[in-house]
């Protein structure tokens, strides 16, 4: 069996939720840092696997992906997480919950966006807060409410973590990295807690991983 190797950034959400889903699986695998502070995304070496110059990067099952979400599909296919319902209207709403945080807010926070932000900035020293804070919360907030409808499960959705779960964990340590103010959220703040009891989550935690 080929090794499983990730490619990722120990501050990089889309990487945090592959760490998250690889411990729930139980898989092994080797991590290499692509430093993103330095450039090394866009070096020859990482661009001939991902030509998109981002992480994370998955060697697994002889093949090499890229993009969090899709790499989840799969991971949850061909292991069987239950990160998705069966059923069809409950796959649909842990599916929006999740693609609230990775499609909406996440893109707009990635690294190369918020330092063009700063760069163009009348205000640059203070441009990075001020441009994570202005998308963060509102999308938290909004989060907050969609999950007004699960208020008796310990995640976001069900007695187990599911994909909403393991998008929100890594925006919300963004959110602490940034200041961002979430104590007015209780239910985030209930699945935060329970998914820092669970050791596949605790173990991805960027603090954990930290080269």
């Amino acid at each position: 069996m080929s090794e499983t190797v990730l490619f990722d950034y120990w501050r990089s959400s889309a990487s945090y939720r592959l760490r998250i889903a690889l411990n729930l699986a139980a898989i092994p695998y080797r991590a290499v840092s692509v430093d993103l502070v330095t450039g090394e995304q866009k070096s020859p070496a990482h661009l001939a696997r991902n030509p998109q110059g981002l992480v994370p990067v998955l060697q697994i099952d002889g093949l090499q992906m890229t993009q969090s979400l899709a790499i989840l599909e799969y991971l949850d296919q061909t292991r069987n997480l239950g990160l998705l319902p069966q059923d069809p209207a409950a796959r649909v709403q842990e599916q929006a919950l999740a693609h609230s945080i990775a499609v909406d807010i996440h893109p707009v926070c990635n690294l190369q966006v918020v330092g063009y932000a700063a760069k163009i900035s009348a205000t640059p020293n203070s441009a990075r807060e001020d441009w994570m804070r202005r998308f963060i919360r509102p999308g938290l907030q909004a989060f907050e409410e969609l999950l007004g409808a699960y208020q008796q499960a310990p995640f976001c959705t069900n007695n187990t973590p599911g994909l909403a779960d393991i998008c929100l964990i890594p925006q919300i340590y963004n959110a602490r990295r940034w200041d961002v103010e979430i104590y007015d959220l209780p239910r985030i703040l209930q699945v935060e807690a329970a998914c820092a009891e669970h050791p596949a989550f605790s173990a991805a935690h960027p603090d954990q991983v930290k080269p």
